[in-house]
């Protein structure tokens, strides 16, 4: 079974908080030592050295101090902001709407040669049309609760499908079936987004998989969704978080399961003919 994605983000903390006590140990500071030099209760040193709590800024920096490696602490706040980077709540990404994450994705996107995307909810946001990102994103502003900025950030989304036409770039997705039935925002929307798919599918930078839903399943079962930049990183997507993945053995686990899935996907006229069916089924 997979490595769950929560420990990349788990495993960065925990070295911060490895390097945090070497320094004490170095600097031949007991625990106590150091919580009554930085001015803190002992147990918060406890509490970082274990990785349950995230130092601050402010915090790493006076650890630095007092145990004489001051130059050390910018480091240190780099690699504990990168960190943070690595498991993102959706409802702080999009504390100032949407449009801001999809623009955040756009240097990632333009910079990746090979992009595999597996999709068990949606369409792959770089092949939505206007209005099927419309819908999804304007479900997602009203179950969030967040600034509504829809348009804006499905003209952000639409820019991403540049890539399809322009620079070098590949595209390996895979969907399960289920996603062209899903109507997303209703049959008419749902129709016009299938239609798409179906012309964006002869696009010689696309290879487009569907997974059937009758496929006898042993050695894969569906996931969550995600999508790998090469072997930089993995994103994956859940109700509640982004959770981003650069830890190298959890990627190629990834990349592990993605080679997997399309092992069971249908390419070329079954997987147009399985689009086909969809939209036949709308009536």
């Amino acid at each position: 079974m997979a490595t769950s994605p929560l420990s990349t983000a788990q495993a960065a903390r925990e070295s911060i908080a490895r390097r945090l006590r070497e320094l004490r140990l170095d600097a031949g500071l007991t625990g106590d030592e150091l919580s009554r030099r930085c001015g803190w209760h002992a147990a918060k040193t406890s509490r970082i050295e274990h990785a349950k709590a995230v130092p601050t800024d402010a915090d790493i920096r006076t650890w630095c101090a007092v145990c004489q490696q001051p130059a050390l602490s910018a480091d240190l706040i780099r690699a504990t902001r990168t960190a943070d980077d690595l498991y993102v709540q959706w409802i702080r990404k999009h504390r100032t709407g949407l449009r801001q994450t999809q623009e955040e994705l756009l240097p990632l996107h333009e910079r990746t040669r090979v992009q595999r995307v597996y999709g068990s909810k949606v369409v792959s946001g770089f092949l939505q049309t206007p209005g099927y990102a419309t819908a999804l994103l304007g479900a997602i502003t009203r179950f969030q609760g967040t600034p509504d900025d829809v348009s804006d950030a499905v003209e952000a989304r639409m820019k991403r499908q540049r890539a399809l036409l322009e620079g070098d770039h590949r595209f390996v997705v895979l969907l399960e079936e289920t996603v062209l039935r899903y109507r997303i925002g209703g049959r008419e929307v749902m129709a016009d987004q299938l239609a798409h798919l179906l012309k964006v599918m002869r696009l010689p930078s696309l290879a487009v998989g569907v997974i059937p839903f009758t496929t006898d399943r042993h050695d894969m079962w569906p996931l969550e969704p995600f999508y790998a930049y090469d072997e930089e990183a993995v994103i994956v997507e859940t109700l509640t978080a982004e959770i981003r993945i650069t830890e190298t053995s959890e990627i190629g686990t990834y990349l592990r399961a993605f080679r997997a899935l399309g092992q069971v996907a249908v390419y070329g006229p079954p997987a147009r003919a399985l689009v086909e069916s969809a939209i036949h089924a709308l009536g």
